[in-house]
C-alpha cells in the first residue's frame, strides 16, 4: 500500500539554475537523432556495415521509448532528482562509448545505452519544472521547454554537419559530454527536491509486458518497408506480439496497486484530449520537418546546411509562440489556444502544398514560419493540460506518459507518410517516363534521398533530372496534403477540451 512521507524543510532550490540545467539537458535529448542522422552516412562509410545503418536511431528509440513510462512512475515513487541524474549519466555514458565504437554492432548497443538514459532524461525535466515553479510562472516556463525542441529540430543538422566535415563524426556524440557536465552541476546542486513523495509497491508485471510490447511494437515500425517487407513474417509477427503484449499489459495494468501507466488517468477529459492532440500534432509536424528538407535539396537543388537556415523560420516561429501559449493557458482555456494554434498551423501545411519546382526559397521560409507559429503553442499547452489535471504524487506518470504518446505520434507519422511519399514518387516517376526510352521499371527502387546530394545530383543526366525533380517535388506536396488530415483532426480534439484552463498547481520551493 502507498505511503507518503510527510514534507520535510529542504534547502531553497535555485530556479534559475535548475531550469538552466534541465534547458541543457532538454537540448542534448531533443537534438541527438537529428545531429547523429546527417553523420550516418560518414559513420557507415568509417565502419562499415551498411546492412546495419538502421539500428543507429532504431536501437535508440526502441529503449528510450520503452523506458518513458517506467522512468515516470519511479520517480513519483522515489523522487524526480536521482532519476533525471541517472538518466543523464546514462546518456552520457552512452554518448562516450558511441564515440568509441569500431563495429555497428558496438555502436548499435551503445546507442541503447544512450536510450536508456534519454527515457529519464526527458519526461522528468519537464516533472522537475512544474514541481519547483511558482503556478504564475509555470506557462513561461513550460514555454521555453516547448521552444528547445524547435530549436533542436532546426540546429540538429546543421550542428551534425558541421562537426562531421570539421572535427570527427565521433564528436556528434563527444559534444554531448560537456553540455551533459553543466547539467549535472546545475541539477545536482542547486535542485534541492521535497522528501514528498509515495513509496509503492513496483509493478513487475507491468513492466515485463509493457517494455517487451513497445520492442516489438518499434522493431516493426522502424524496419517494415526498410529491412523487411510490411507483409514479411518478422514484421507481422512483432505486430501480432506486440498486440498480445498490450492486451496482456492492460489487463495486468487494471488488477495493479500501483500501475506503472493509469488507465484512470485517461477517464479525465482534459489529458485523454490533449493527449490525442499532442498525438496527431506530433504526426503532423514531424512531416514538414522531415520532408521539407529532402524538397529543399532535392527539388530546388540546395544543401543540407541551406536546408537548415531555410527553416529557421520555423525554429523562431515555434520559440516565439510556444511560451506566449504557456503564459495564455491560465488567462483563457486551452480550447481557444490550441484552437487557434491549430488552425495557424493548418494553414501553414497548406501553403507547403501549394509548392513547386519554381518556387522560391522566400516562399519556403515564410510557409515554415507559419507552421512554427502554430505548432509553438502545442509544445506548452498540451503539457500544461496534461499535468495541471493532477497532483504531484503523480505528476511524473503523466509527464512520461504525454511525452511517450507524442513520440509514438511522431514515429507513426514518419512511418505512414514515409509510405504513402514512396509510393506516391514512384507513382509519378512511371508516368513522368511514360513513352520514353527509359525502362520505368528500372526507378522502382530509386532513392530520392540520391538526388540530395549534389555530387550524385551533378552525377544525374539533365533529362532524367527534368522528371525526377518534378516527380519528388509533387510526391513532397501531395504528401503534406495527406498530413492535413491529423491536423485537421486536431483542431477538433482541442474543441473537445471545453473551457478548462490552467489552475495552478503545488510546488516545491
Amino acid at each position: 500500500m502507498a505511503s507518503i512521507i510527510s514534507q520535510q524543510p529542504v534547502r531553497k532550490t535555485r530556479i534559475a539554475f535548475v531550469v538552466t540545467g534541465l534547458l541543457l539537458g532538454i537540448f542534448i535529448g531533443a537534438v541527438d537523432n537529428t545531429v547523429v542522422s546527417t553523420a550516418t552516412g560518414t559513420i557507415v562509410a568509417k565502419l562499415g556495415g551498411l546492412d546495419k545503418i538502421v539500428w543507429i536511431t532504431a536501437a535508440y528509440m526502441l529503449t528510450e521509448m520503452a523506458g518513458m513510462p517506467i522512468f515516470g512512475k519511479l520517480s513519483d515513487m522515489y523522487g524526480r532528482k536521482r532519476f533525471f541524474v541517472f538518466g543523464l549519466l546514462c546518456f552520457l555514458l552512452g554518448s562516450v562509448l558511441c564515440g568509441t565504437a569500431q563495429n555497428m554492432d558496438q555502436l548499435a548497443l551503445y546507442r541503447a545505452i544512450q536510450g536508456i538514459g534519454g527515457g529519464a532524461l526527458m519526461p522528468i525535466a519537464f516533472t522537475i519544472i512544474f514541481d519547483v515553479v511558482p503556478r504564475e510562472q509555470a506557462g513561461k516556463f513550460s514555454g521555453m521547454f516547448g521552444a528547445v525542441f524547435g530549436i533542436a529540430s532546426i540546429f540538429g543538422p546543421l550542428l551534425g554537419s558541421y562537426i562531421t566535415v570539421h572535427f570527427s563524426w565521433r564528436w556528434v556524440f563527444y559534444i554531448n559530454v560537456p553540455i551533459g557536465i553543466v547539467t549535472y552541476i546545475l541539477v545536482a546542486f542547486f535542485y534541492h527536491e521535497s522528501k514528498m513523495h509515495s513509496k509503492q509497491q513496483i509493478d513487475w508485471f507491468g513492466i515485463s509486458t509493457l517494455v517487451p510490447a513497445i520492442v516489438c511494437l518499434m522493431f516493426s515500425l522502424e524496419f517494415g518497408g526498410n529491412q523487411y517487407a510490411w507483409d514479411s513474417l518478422p514484421i507481422i509477427a512483432g505486430f501480432v506480439v506486440a498486440c498480445v503484449l498490450f492486451v496482456l499489459f492492460v489487463l495486468a495494468e487494471r488488477r495493479a496497486a500501483e500501475p506503472i501507466v493509469s488507465f484512470s488517468m485517461f477517464r479525465n477529459r482534459v489529458f485523454a484530449g490533449s493527449n490525442f492532440l499532442g498525438l496527431l500534432t506530433g504526426s503532423a509536424y514531424i512531416v514538414a520537418v522531415v520532408y521539407i528538407p529532402i524538397y529543399i535539396q532535392g527539388v530546388l537543388g540546395g544543401t543540407a546546411i541551406r536546408a537548415g537556415i531555410d527553416l529557421l523560420p520555423m525554429m523562431l516561429g515555434s520559440a516565439l509562440t510556444s511560451p506566449v501559449g504557456g503564459a495564455l493557458a491560465s488567462r483563457t482555456s486551452y480550447r481557444n489556444i490550441l484552437l487557434g494554434a491549430c488552425a495557424v498551423f493548418v494553414g501553414g501545411l497548406y501553403l507547403l502544398t501549394t509548392l513547386g519546382p519554381s518556387s522560391a526559397t522566400w516562399q519556403v521560409m515564410v510557409y515554415m514560419g507559419v507552421v512554427g507559429v502554430g505548432i509553438g503553442p502545442t509544445f506548452s499547452v498540451v503539457s500544461m493540460a496534461a499535468m495541471g489535471e493532477f497532483d504531484i504524487r503523480s505528476r511524473g506518470s503523466v509527464s512520461s506518459t504525454t511525452s511517450f504518446i507524442r513520440e509514438l505520434g511522431m514515429t507513426i507519422g514518419i512511418v505512414i507518410f514515409g509510405v504513402i511519399q514512396k509510393n506516391l514518387f514512384h507513382g509519378d516517376l512511371k508516368t513522368a517516363f511514360a513513352g520514353t526510352a527509359a525502362k520505368t521499371s528500372s526507378f522502382d527502387a530509386f532513392d530520392p534521398h540520391e538526388m540530395l546530394s549534389p555530387m550524385t545530383r551533378s552525377h544525374i543526366p539533365a533529362t532524367i533530372l527534368h522528371h525526377l525533380v518534378p516527380a519528388l517535388s509533387l510526391s513532397v506536396t501531395r504528401t503534406v496534403l495527406w498530413d492535413l488530415i491529423p491536423a485537421v483532426l486536431a483542431i477538433a480534439t482541442a474543441l473537445w477540451l471545453g473551457k478548462a484552463r490552467f489552475k495552478g498547481m503545488e510546488f516545491n520551493s
